[in-house]
């Protein structure tokens, strides 16, 4: 079987993008809507507030809003660090997807950790390759990270931190847990872009500026495929040395049967990669399309609270 990236997958990374941009062309939003469909189970739901703040990176040369929820026992469990979840949305989304619906808001206020969704533009949280100011992969580790431990009482190693996505945000979540498994006790992507950064070169890509442009300004034309390679989640699995890999964060990834941008087939892909490595994981194939069905968050954060209890964190006693 040929993985997506290696020789030979070109025409497959082309119908891959080209359902991509035909998505993108008629709902580029799709993530922002599909975030408060399937309503999640609140029970004994309290009013709970995101709090939005700006966070000035010296990296970005800007300021970069991301949202905060406290869980419910924060404020009277003053004693207590709290584990915490980063949540990165999808392209043509923002950090208000996680946090514009009252009753999401109440479901993470249930849980004994901190939920921060984070703003990524449409940059694939990379450091891009074309715009010096746009270094969203070391703005979240080196600034966003540091800035939420030490505003709250969190659990500060990786042992009370996870990392979620969907879409172009599970990528960034999956790529996160593999090239920082010392910040990550979890990583977890749901209809993950698994393939962003498995092409060649820009003339393979259909010629839509919606698609085209991010890609490229994330990751270059090409011309120099040391980006592309270093940023390639296939390689990063499947090159990862053999002797580190039970230090590495748990994986988990899942997406619908009826991906309508062809997504089923590369999490397959590196889903055999993650088996023939034995690098602990889950694997989910589930009924349905591309949008974020509220069950999957849920699941997400169940898998999380299960991981933090793991780790002995989940109640933040430390």
């Amino acid at each position: 079987m040929q993985i997506s990236g290696m020789p030979g997958s070109i025409n497959n990374m082309k119908l891959l993008v080209l359902r991509l941009c035909l998505i993108v062309l008629t709902a580029l939003t799709v993530a922002a809507q599909a975030t408060s469909s399937s309503p999640l189970p609140v029970v004994n739901a309290v009013q709970t507030t995101a709090k939005t703040f700006q966070l000035n990176s010296k990296l970005m040369t800007r300021q970069i809003p991301y949202a905060v929820v406290l869980p419910q026992n924060y404020e009277s469990d003053k004693q207590v660090r709290f584990p915490v979840i980063y949540l990165l949305h999808g392209l043509g989304g923002s950090y208000k997807n996680f946090v514009d619906d009252p009753k999401r808001l109440a479901y993470y206020a249930q849980h004994r950790f901190i939920v921060v969704s984070v703003e990524g533009g449409s940059g694939f949280y990379t450091d891009s390759a074309t715009k010096p100011n746009d270094k969203y992969e070391t703005y979240i580790i080196n600034e966003l990270i540091p800035e939420i431990d030490k505003n709250y009482r969190t659990v500060t190693d990786r042992s009370g931190r996870a990392v979620a996505g969907m879409s172009m945000g599970g990528y960034g979540a999956l790529k996160f847990g593999i090239k920082y498994p010392q910040m990550f006790a979890l990583a977890a992507a749901w209809s993950g872009g698994i393939p962003s950064a498995s092409w060649h070169k820009a003339s393979d890509l259909p010629p839509i500026p919606e698609i085209v442009q991010p890609l490229t300004a994330a990751f270059g034309d090409g011309t120099d495929p040391a980006p592309l390679t270093a940023n390639d989640l296939f390689r990063l699995f499947r090159d990862y040395p053999a002797g580190k890999i039970t230090a590495l964060p748990f994986f988990y990834l899942d997406c619908g049967t009826g991906d309508e941008l062809g997504l089923l087939k590369p999490n397959q892909q590196l889903a055999e990669i993650l088996v023939s490595r034995q690098i602990p994981h889950e694997f989910r194939q589930l009924p349905g399309g591309h949008a974020l069905q509220g069950y999957r968050i849920g699941d997400v954060f169940n898998l999380s609270e299960r991981i933090f209890s793991a780790q002995k964190v989940v109640s933040g006693k430390q």
